[in-house]
């Protein structure tokens, strides 16, 4: 995405968090949310008989979280040497299994504010397809140096990655520019997990994580009665001195709000 922007108001709380707290291992905001996600499953049928593409909960849920974060522009952030910078782009990392289970890699797909759940299937599959035959550049040259690398050396090399990499969007020792993107989703519920708290990687400097858990049958009221419904647990993790409880209510409405009407995420959010 091109343009220039200007960056939002620092608000003062955000500047005492900076300055109070280290990176995200010292400050972090929490927020699970149930969805009845019955819309979203008729969607996705739908679309998987349409097009032919596989599409699952995930790239539902990428989509409804990419728009958020268009949206909602404060959450679109790092911290680097104690100052809070923008984040233009909706790119979102997703953990992709590469391993049958016995191995996750990140694969970042770029402005997912404007991509449908299709297009987002369409390229985590080319990302993953790169991945398994070893074609993927950035992941194996990172893979290659923490081989070799002695233990002794990985903590600085990390956390030079974490400034170079997350900090500044530069590529380094094999890792892209913002290595997740602006936030990072992974759908913990094909582990065998119903819900998870999803823990932030240092270097990456990413503001969100949202960990997709297992759909069940779930009893909900509608229209005044009891029924069974398929149900969604979403738990995200968050650098709090970026998202504070207000940012944090503002996405989570918004992609609660587009998993039950998912049919707006065949366009970007207007």
């Amino acid at each position: 995405m091109t343009g220039h922007h200007s960056a939002p108001r620092v608000p003062v709380r955000r500047k005492i968090a900076v300055a109070t707290w280290r990176p995200s291992r010292d400050g972090r905001i929490y927020a699970r949310t149930e969805v009845d996600v019955t819309p979203a499953l008729a969607y996705i049928e739908r679309v998987r008989e349409e097009t032919g593409e596989r599409i699952t909960i995930t790239h539902v849920v990428g989509a409804a979280l990419g728009r958020a974060l268009r949206a909602v522009p404060e959450v679109r952030a790092r911290v680097v040497f104690g100052r809070l910078r923008p984040l233009e782009r909706c790119d979102i990392g997703f953990a992709v299994d590469i391993g049958r289970g016995s191995d996750l890699a990140p694969i970042k797909v770029h402005d997912v504010d404007r991509l449908s759940p299709v297009e987002i299937a369409q390229a985590l599959d080319a990302g993953a397809g790169k991945l398994r035959r070893g074609d993927h550049t950035s992941y194996k040259r990172t893979s290659s140096l923490v081989k070799i690398a002695p233990a002794w050396a990985l903590r600085p090399v990390m956390a030079a990655a974490g400034v170079v990499a997350g900090g500044f969007g530069k590529g380094f020792v094999g890792q892209p520019g913002f290595p997740l993107g602006t936030a990072f989703v992974s759908n913990v519920g094909t582990l065998g997990l119903d819900e998870a708290f999803l823990a932030p990687l240092p270097l990456a400097r990413t503001p969100i994580y949202l960990a997709v858990g297992t759909v069940q049958q779930r009893a909900v009221v509608v229209d005044g009665e009891v029924v069974a419904r398929p149900v969604l647990v979403l738990v995200a993790t968050a650098d709090h001195r970026i998202v504070d409880g207000a940012h944090a209510g503002q996405v989570t409405t918004i992609v609660r709000d587009l998993l039950t009407r998912p049919e707006r995420l065949d366009h970007p959010l207007s």
